[in-house]
């Protein structure tokens, strides 16, 4: 099936494979092919049976131009459109806080393109965050095998430098390491980010 952006774009996705963790109390011996939104989907899924959490990954409205019928009981979308930009990937409910937040991949070894986000992603955080939203980012470095938590906050203030000052257009990994939260993998749930965001609500609320 063919899907395009609203710009009309095809729209293409990367299958990327996590092999294990860099760390010997998380390591992890099955579904190591698993896509980092796999994992969170997975994670939030033990949240939500647990009765910790109510996370979902948002859906995203498609328009249908080309179906092909190649059986009467049966139909096969050939073509279709996204209907309007997303926004981010996964909000929902946690202790009573809001929660709005992205999942994004790289193989850069030294920062995080800011590229991976789009304008609207960023617009929508901030006024989620202006509500009293919590808000963050869910970033893997797939060649390093490691994954971070990183606030709004730390995104935002690159963000802006690049729109406004031309900044750099990525963040480093060194500062991402300094700044933002090592998620370490374990086995229930897979990537245990609630942990991570208890620390994050300390420091904001």
């Amino acid at each position: 099936m063919v899907m395009h952006y609203p710009n009309g774009q095809p729209y293409r996705t990367k299958q990327l494979s996590l092999k294990k963790s860099p760390y010997p109390t998380a390591t992890l011996y099955g579904n190591r092919g698993m896509t980092l939104e796999e994992e969170i989907n997975e994670s939030n899924q033990y949240y939500l049976k647990q009765g910790i959490a109510v996370i979902h990954k948002k859906p995203i409205p498609i328009q249908i131009v080309n179906v092909d019928y190649p059986k009467r009981s049966a139909a096969v979308i050939k073509e279709a459109y996204f209907k309007q930009p997303s926004t981010t990937d996964y909000n929902g409910v946690y202790k009573g806080h809001y929660l709005d937040f992205e999942a994004k991949e790289t193989k850069n070894l030294t920062a995080f393109p800011l590229a991976n986000f789009h304008a609207h992603q960023i617009e929508h955080m901030k006024a989620c965050q202006k509500q009293g939203g919590i808000c963050f980012t869910i970033l893997r470095f797939t060649s390093l095998k490691e994954v971070f938590l990183m606030p709004a906050s730390l995104l935002f203030q690159y963000w802006d430098n690049q729109q406004a000052n031309n900044g750099r257009k990525s963040i480093p990994y060194e500062i991402i390491k300094k700044q933002c939260a090592h998620i370490t993998y374990q086995l229930q749930p897979k990537i245990p980010y609630l942990t991570y965001v208890d620390k994050l609500l300390e420091q904001i609320l």
